[in-house]
């Protein structure tokens, strides 16, 4: 059973929000058929530490105004997990993203197709 329609479109706002303060690489696993824990990772990447943050803030924020606040928030200066139990949004560096690789490590888990990655493409 695929990531409930609710889960994807809170994993849309955050991922709008990622992009709006200039988080990369943004890519949403489904995890439903995998893990009993959550049903989406958010990973986005974060150009530096500074920016890990911010962007964390503005997911955060959309979230919160869309009614939904996460249920911890961990982290250090290079990766911040915000966990909306359903989801969980990865933001890290650069450095971490390359050394972790959660997309390799979660490849058999099918994407989530974002929209703000799609206009992007569009856009050229």
């Amino acid at each position: 059973m695929p990531a409930s329609k609710a889960c994807v479109e809170r994993t849309q706002i955050a991922a709008r929000a990622a992009a709006d303060k200039f988080g990369t690489e943004l890519v949403a696993l489904d995890l439903s058929e995998q893990s009993v824990l959550s049903e989406v990772f958010l990973i986005v990447t974060a150009t530096n530490t500074k920016m890990v943050d911010s962007i964390a803030d503005e997911v955060e924020e959309k979230l919160r105004l869309a009614s939904d606040k996460p249920l911890r928030r961990e982290g250090t200066a290079e990766w911040i997990l915000l966990d909306y139990s359903d989801l969980v949004v990865h933001i890290q560096s650069s450095e971490l993203r390359r050394y972790y690789m959660l997309d390799r490590l979660w490849n058999d888990c099918p994407k989530i197709e974002l929209e703000v990655v799609k206009e992007e493409v569009a856009r050229g």
